[in-house]
C-alpha cells in the first residue's frame, strides 16, 4: 500500500470491518518499509513540484 500502516484503520468507516480486512491482510504477511523517494518518480523525469504540477524536466 502506497498509505503508510499506521493510517490503513482510517480508510474504513467501520472499526470491525477494519480489523476484520487488516487481520487478513497482515496474517503471515512479510512486511517490507522502503525508505526514499519512489523509483518510478526518479525515473519518470518528473521533477519534485507541488502536486498537480506536471513538470518534465530536460538534459
Amino acid at each position: 500500500s502506497q498509505i503508510p500502516v499506521e493510517l490503513w484503520y482510517e480508510q474504513f468507516s467501520d472499526s470491525t470491518l477494519a480489523d476484520a480486512v487488516l487481520d487478513r491482510l497482515v496474517h503471515d504477511a512479510y512486511k517490507i518499509q522502503l525508505k526514499g523517494e519512489s523509483m518510478r518518480k526518479l525515473l519518470s523525469g518528473v521533477k519534485n513540484a507541488p502536486e498537480g504540477d506536471k513538470t518534465v524536466a530536460t538534459n
